[in-house]
C-alpha cells in the first residue's frame, strides 16, 4: 500500500499541487490588470516573415499585416525566403500589386528558419522587430497591442505572443477531437501558463510563430543559432540569461495557426519541439545539480518537465505488474480515478483564467466558453503528448538532430517488424524446449 500511495503521489505533488496554486494566484491578478497608455508618437516596427514553400498561405499572412490597426506607413515587411522551390515569390508578387500601400520586400536566404531571420535582422530598420510565421495569421489588433506592451514597460526587451488554432477550422466541423483538444491546450499554455512565468521573468520559451524584440536587445545577442531546431528557446535564454534582461508575454497579441492535421503531425511536432529543447538546455547548463532545485527555475523544469517523465511513464507498466503481485484493483482504479479528476480541476481553473483574459476577444471567448467539456479529455491527450515527448528523448540519443523527425507510421511500422521478429524467436527457442 505505501508503495503506491508513493507513486500515486508523484504527479500529485509534481503537477497538480503547483498547478492549481498558480491558477488561483493567475486568477486574482486577472482581476486588475493594467490599462495601456498610448504613446505621443508610434514608433516605427519590422515585421519579418521566414518563408519556406509557402505559397498556400503566405498571402493570407500578408494580408493580416495589412489589414492590422498598425498603420501601414510605420510598418516595414521583410519576407526572408530560405531557398523555396515552390511559387512563394510569385505570391509576393501578386501582394505587392494588392497591397500597394505597404513597404514590402523579399530577401534570398540561406536554407533555414535561423539564416533567413538572421539575415532578415540586418535589414530592419523599426524599433521594434516582430517575428511571424508565413503560415498564420494575425489578429486585427496583435501588432498594436505588442508596440503598447513595449512602450508601457521599458524593461521589457522581448515578447511573446499568444498562439491559437483557428476557432473556425474547428467550430465547422472539419477538425476531430484532437484539434479541439489542441485548441483548448494552446489557450491554457499561453493564456495560464506562460502568464504565469512571465510574471516572475521565468518565460522558458518565446515562441517561434510570434514574438518581438526591442531592435537594440536582439543585436546586441549572438543572433538565433543556427546549430540547433530549438532556435526560438535559445533566443528566450540569450535574452533573459546573457544580456539580463525581462522577457515578458503579450497575451493579448493573438497569432492564429491552421489546427493540427492528426496524429502524425503531432506525433512528429512535439518530438522536434522536446529535441530543441533538450538541445538548448544542454548549452545552456553543463552541470544539473539537485541541490539548485529551489533557485534555479530551469533546474526545477529539467526535473519535472523531463526527469519525472521518466517514472510516470514506468508508474503505468508498473500498474499492470502490481496486478500480478496481487494488489487491490479497486485501491489502484480509485487511484487512477482520483489523479483524473483532479487533472480536471486544474483544467477547469485554468479555463476560468483563460476566459478572463479572452474577454476583449468575444468570438474568441466565445467558442473557447463552449470548450468546457474538453476539460474531461484533456488528461488524456496530455498523456499521449506526454508519451510522444518521452520517444522524442530516446529518438534524441539516437538521431541526429533535424526539423522532421521520423514519422508516426514509419516507426509504428519498425514497432511492429522488431516484436514480429522476437515473438518468432521466442516460439523457435520455446518449441525447441519441448
Amino acid at each position: 500500500m505505501g508503495f503506491w500511495i508513493t507513486w500515486a503521489l508523484v504527479p500529485i505533488v509534481v503537477e497538480i499541487i503547483p498547478a492549481l496554486v498558480s491558477g488561483i494566484r493567475i486568477f486574482f491578478r486577472n482581476l486588475h490588470r493594467p490599462k495601456l497608455e498610448m504613446p505621443d508618437k508610434m514608433p516605427m516596427i519590422s515585421v519579418i516573415v521566414p518563408v519556406y514553400n509557402s505559397e498556400a498561405t503566405l498571402f493570407a499572412c500578408i494580408k493580416s499585416i495589412h489589414d492590422s490597426t498598425y498603420p501601414n506607413r510605420l510598418t516595414q515587411v521583410i519576407l526572408a525566403d530560405n531557398a523555396s522551390t515552390d511559387n512563394s515569390f510569385e505570391v509576393f508578387n501578386h501582394a505587392q500589386n494588392e497591397f500597394a500601400d505597404m513597404n514590402m520586400q523579399l530577401m534570398h536566404t540561406e536554407k533555414g528558419k535561423a539564416s533567413a531571420l538572421n539575415a532578415a535582422l540586418y535589414a530592419a530598420i523599426g524599433t521594434y522587430i516582430i517575428n511571424i510565421d508565413s503560415d498564420g495569421v494575425l489578429e486585427k489588433h496583435a501588432l498594436m497591442n505588442m508596440v503598447l506592451n513595449f512602450e508601457n514597460d521599458y524593461e521589457v526587451s522581448a515578447l511573446t505572443g499568444t498562439i491559437l488554432p483557428q476557432h473556425q477550422l474547428i467550430a465547422r466541423g472539419k477538425r476531430g477531437l484532437l484539434q479541439h483538444n489542441e485548441y483548448f491546450e494552446y489557450a491554457q499554455a499561453f493564456l495560464s501558463g506562460r502568464v504565469i512565468e512571465s510574471n516572475s521573468n521565468h518565460l522558458f520559451t518565446m515562441s517561434g510563430a510570434f514574438s518581438a524584440f526591442r531592435k537594440e536587445a536582439v543585436l546586441n545577442t549572438f543572433l538565433y543559432n543556427t546549430a540547433t531546431i530549438g532556435e526560438d528557446t535559445d533566443m528566450t535564454f540569450q535574452i533573459r540569461d546573457k544580456l539580463k534582461r525581462k522577457v515578458a508575454i503579450c497575451d493579448n497579441a493573438i497569432f492564429y495557426i491552421e489546427p493540427i492535421s492528426g496524429l502524425g503531425e503531432l506525433y512528429t511536432q512535439r518530438q522536434r519541439w522536446q529535441r530543441g529543447e533538450v538541445e538548448v538546455v544542454h548549452q545552456q547548463i553543463t552541470e544539473l545539480k539537485f541541490v539548485d532545485f529551489f533557485k534555479s527555475f530551469l533546474v526545477r523544469r529539467m526535473l519535472i518537465d523531463h526527469t519525472f517523465l521518466f517514472p510516470r511513464m514506468i508508474w503505468m507498466f508498473a500498474s499492470i505488474a502490481l496486478l500480478f503481485l496481487r494488489y487491490s484493483v479497486v485501491m489502484m482504479a480509485m487511484s487512477y480515478v482520483i489523479i483524473y479528476l483532479l487533472y480536471i480541476l486544474v483544467g477547469l481553473l485554468n479555463y476560468v483564467c483563460v476566459l478572463q483574459l479572452l474577454w476583449t476577444f468575444p468570438q474568441e471567448r466565445q467558442f473557447y466558453r463552449r470548450q468546457w467539456w474538453v476539460a474531461l479529455t484533456l488528461p488524456v491527450y496530455n498523456l499521449i503528448c506526454a508519451w510522444i515527448r518521452f520517444v522524442g528523448l530516446i529518438n534524441s540519443m539516437t538521431q541526429t538532430s533535424s526539423w522532421n523527425s521520423v514519422k508516426f507510421g514509419t516507426e509504428a511500422r519498425g514497432v511492429r517488424f522488431v516484436l514480429k521478429r522476437d515473438l518468432k524467436e521466442f516460439i523457435r527457442k520455446w518449441k525447441s524446449l519441448k
